[in-house]
């Protein structure tokens, strides 16, 4: 998730944590959330912004936080800059996917083989087609996250919230690496990996995807930051 670097508030996980492309992209929603989709779609409203968030500038920093919905909407320089903020720096591919395969480096988080449903990946709902009827547009549509695929079963979980999908090092685990929202790494190539919850892929800690320039950003792009510790930090 993200929080403003001066205050320590958080920020909207639905929106790009950027105030001129916020601003951008809820005016344009306010609009076009009632002209497209069935009638239950154009019902939806947007989710809420803090008050805030709507009048004053602000700054993201990544934080991790358990049980919280994650930020999405986030371009590879608005990744690189959250990271920066606090006091990290985007992942490099390699030791993404070090950390992505755990201790074993098996190519899934869990092992070696697909499980379908063991992450939260290749959902059977897509909802771009829910909202707008057709996966391949509106995907700065500020609901698109809010999107359930059964009774207490939302296309986006709050992190941590599929424990069976974790890697696992000396005893702590890491989560969500597959499955949940993609992630950016630190390649000019505009990189990103691990597949968002709609993606249909069983590629497991090896989906990439770098067809999207760095400006980029939809519903489904994340981040992950990293930290270099010193060798006498005792990290391992």
């Amino acid at each position: 998730s993200t929080v403003d670097k001066s205050t320590g508030q958080p920020l909207s996980p639905f929106y790009p944590p950027n105030p001129v492309l916020l601003r951008r992209v809820r005016e344009l929603w306010q609009n076009e959330a009632g002209l497209i989709g069935d009638e239950a779609a154009r019902r939806m409203p947007l989710p809420d912004l803090p008050t805030w968030q709507k009048t004053h500038r602000f700054e993201p920093k990544a934080v991790s936080v358990p049980s919280v919905i994650p930020q999405a909407y986030l371009s590879y320089e608005m990744a690189r800059s959250a990271c920066e903020n606090a006091g990290k720096r985007l992942c490099s591919k390699p030791e993404w996917l070090r950390a992505c395969k755990g201790e074993s480096q098996n190519r899934f988080p869990y092992g070696e083989n697909f499980i379908r449903s063991r992450c939260n990946i290749h959902r059977l709902h897509h909802p771009a087609f829910v909202l707008h009827g057709d996966s391949s547009v509106g995907h700065t549509d500020p609901r698109l996250n809010l999107i359930v695929e059964a009774p207490g079963d939302p296309l986006l979980r709050l992190t941590g919230a599929t424990p069976g999908c974790a890697s696992t090092w000396h005893g702590d685990a890491i989560f969500d690496m597959v499955g949940n929202l993609d992630e950016w790494v630190d390649d000019q190539r505009g990189v990103f990996v691990g597949g968002f919850y709609a993606r249909a892929t069983t590629q497991g800690c090896l989906a990439e995807i770098s067809s999207h320039a760095e400006i980029y950003y939809d519903y489904s792009t994340g981040t992950r930051c990293c930290k270099t510790l010193a060798p006498d930090s005792g990290a391992r």
